[in-house]
């Protein structure tokens, strides 16, 4: 006697995108509170992110740069995301800023079919150059658009023999960033809005039928300082983020495919809240949580944690940790994120420092 048994797999559904180092959060402070920082009260390191929070700075201009290590708790030693920013303000209500991101993913060497390390290896690197204006809208809301420029060399040359000639991919894109602040002096209640990333598709072979998403991202925040005294303040914040990308096909099937790689840029982000292309809400938010504790603006110590509910990519959670001081016209930022998890589950960023400095003018 035989038995025939079916069994039916769903397909792991995930949002993955070209360049994804344009959603991790480059600056320190943000670090030290599990990537907070849409709606927190304004820092130069915001010209990374919500840059209509710039005009509301005391400084009239500042340089800054940052460096983080990447995936150093699996021993790499050679990926890093390094930044490099600079704002001015034009006058009391408007500004200009520019930034430079760039990610090294160190050395990689190729194989062939049978698992012979015997082609060139490459060092993939990807960089984006950003340059941004902010001003007020009243005395409460200001606005920030950013225009930004994204190379992204992965690999370059024909492997194979299948006459595909690799080579680096080159896109444009642009933020739009919205802040609110409920009182003057900052104190209260405070949101933040920022569409970021919405750009045009990416290719990296002489082969252009199929071209990438980039991940546009639509995030919120609010957040909430209370003044101590005057020397004493703390400050509370939550932002939530979804990536604006359609859910990857199911390889096996060419209709899906197909379908997938046609979709406009603009339709693909109304269609990344389709559950027929997206991801379910529940598993297609990112959320962080944080408090920065600010003693006389020269000292500052911060907590912070970070969820990512999708569950195909681990469920990733962690808490963070971080201080700045202000000494003269510098100020140092330091993170840290605690280790979680074990064996398999461990999390690969694990004791990540992250280390940035503002030289204010």
């Amino acid at each position: 006697m035989s038995q025939l048994v079916k069994a039916q797999v769903n397909p792991i559904r995930i949002q993955s995108t070209a360049v994804p180092f344009m959603l991790i959060s480059p600056d320190a402070r943000s670090g030290g509170m599990g990537n907070l920082s849409l709606a927190m009260s304004p820092e130069a390191n915001d010209l990374f992110g919500n840059t209509a929070k710039l005009p509301y700075l005391n400084e009239d201009r500042s340089f800054l740069i940052n460096y983080t290590p990447w995936l150093k708790d699996l021993g790499l030693n050679d990926v890093y995301l390094a930044s490099a920013g600079f704002y001015k303000k034009l006058d009391y209500k408007s500004s200009i800023n520019s930034s430079l991101r760039f990610f090294s993913l160190g050395n990689i060497d190729f194989s062939d079919e049978a698992g012979n390390i015997n082609l060139p290896s490459q060092r993939p690197s990807e960089f984006s150059y950003d340059f941004g204006y902010s001003t007020l809208l009243n005395d409460k809301i200001s606005m920030g658009v950013t225009l930004r420029y994204i190379h992204s060399r992965l690999v370059s040359g024909s492997y194979g023999g299948l006459g595909v000639n690799y080579r680096a991919g080159n896109t444009l894109s642009g933020d739009i960033s919205m802040f609110y602040k409920q009182n003057e002096d900052m104190h209260g209640f405070h949101a933040g809005l920022l569409l970021s990333n919405l750009g045009g598709k990416i290719s990296y072979s002489n082969e252009t039928k199929n071209k990438y998403f980039i991940p546009a991202n639509l995030g919120l925040g609010i957040g909430y300082l209370s003044i101590l005294d005057a020397e004493n303040s703390i400050e509370f914040g939550v932002d939530v983020n979804r990536i604006m990308v359609p859910a990857n096909p199911d390889n096996s099937n060419t209709e899906s495919v197909n379908q997938y790689f046609s979709q406009s840029v603009v339709s693909s982000w109304f269609n990344s809240f389709n559950n027929k292309y997206g991801m379910p809400i529940g598993e297609s938010l990112k959320a962080s949580m944080g408090v920065e504790y600010n003693y006389t603006n020269r000292f500052f110590i911060r907590g912070g944690y970070f969820i990512d509910n999708n569950k195909n990519l681990g469920s990733m959670q962690y808490f963070t940790l971080g201080t700045s001081f202000q000494y003269q016209q510098s100020k140092f930022n330091i993170s840290y994120l605690v280790p979680a998890g074990g064996g398999i589950t461990r999390n690969p960023l694990s004791n990540t420092l992250r280390f940035g400095t503002i030289f204010y003018f």
